[in-house]
């Protein structure tokens, strides 16, 4: 199944690998299972990928949600505030992670091979069990650039590297959190030709949350690029959407992005209209692939989308029954 997922050429391979693997995480997954029963879908009800139920994401805080009886190979960990109950995904097969972000890589910007990659991610690397750091250290060592690497707080030789690696015409993909290279940024200007600038979302907590078009402005004229790309990734995920500017994501031919109705958390919304963002990740396939987030966003036409914000606590209405 696993190279049946990776192998999807079109709209009708992917809903017909989404309902087969609905099929077996309704039957594998207890916790999903609880969930449909809860709700009360059963498999034989679903005939389409807008009929499958999606798991609020809030489970992964509070359940095992496994879908293989496999012994556990790593456990991916979010952020989470202080006293606050962090999400743990458990993946049984480390592999399918790897492929994953290895072919959604090669799908959006091509050979590995030919970038330098650097990162600039010093809240992750501060704590274990971040996804984003194994994703980003493999591609690092897959570079096979003795340039490419990890930066902590050492601006400065970032800087120097960035203007290093600008000089020899080196295709370079810097990968940052919002805040870092805010700092990178005020602290010296650039005008980068070959690099792309990628940024991963989040203040934590260190700065001012900005809106994405402030954020890419002063990220645009401080590197001196034309466009700002973004990384749609979580912790609940084994795939990531990418943005190559304007914040309009993509996703791999495995991956698809649908919207709930705010106020009926059940019904999804058609296409153009702003609501809750639910994944469709068929790399989960060991967890769960039908994921309810706390993202508020829009899918355009094309089956692009856009981030425009995310719920409170408050408003997130319906379907969370269990998690209490």
């Amino acid at each position: 199944m696993i190279n049946k997922i990776f192998n999807i050429q079109n709209k009708q391979e992917f809903t017909q690998v989404a309902l087969e693997v609905f099929k077996h995480q309704f039957t594998n997954n207890r916790v999903y299972r609880s969930f449909c029963d809860l709700i009360n879908v059963h498999v034989s009800d679903v005939t389409k990928v807008e009929e499958i139920p999606f798991l609020p994401i809030q489970f992964f805080k509070s359940r095992k949600v496994l879908s293989s009886k496999e012994n556990i190979q790593e456990t991916f960990t979010s952020s989470g505030t202080t006293g606050s109950t962090i999400s743990k995904h458990l993946v049984t097969n480390i592999n399918v992670y790897k492929e994953s972000y290895l072919k959604g890589f090669a799908h959006f910007y091509g050979n590995i091979e030919d970038y330098v990659v650097l990162a600039l991610l010093p809240n992750y690397l501060e704590r274990k069990g971040s996804s984003l750091v194994f994703m980003v250290d493999d591609l690092i060592r897959k570079t096979k650039n003795i340039e490419s690497g990890f930066f902590l707080d050492n601006l400065q030789e970032l800087s120097k590297k960035l203007e290093e690696l600008n000089k020899k015409g080196q295709k370079v993909l810097l990968i940052g959190v919002s805040f870092a290279l805010l700092d990178l940024v005020e602290m010296q200007k650039f005008n980068l030709k070959n690099t792309i600038i990628m940024e991963t979302g989040g203040m934590k907590g260190r700065r001012k949350e900005l809106v994405r078009e402030e954020l890419h402005n002063i990220l645009q004229n401080g590197f001196g690029v034309a466009k700002i790309h973004s990384e749609y990734g979580m912790t609940e995920l084994l795939s990531q959407g990418y943005s190559k500017g304007n914040g309009i994501f993509e996703t791999p031919p495995w991956m698809q992005i649908l919207t709930r109705d705010t106020e009926d958390a059940l019904t999804i919304n058609p296409k153009g209209k702003n609501g809750g963002i639910n994944v469709i990740d068929l790399a989960n396939y060991n967890s769960c692939s039908f994921i309810a987030t706390q993202d508020l966003g829009k899918v355009h036409k094309d089956g692009t989308f856009e981030i425009i914000g995310r719920f409170d606590n408050s408003d997130i209405r319906g379907c969370n029954l269990m998690v209490l």
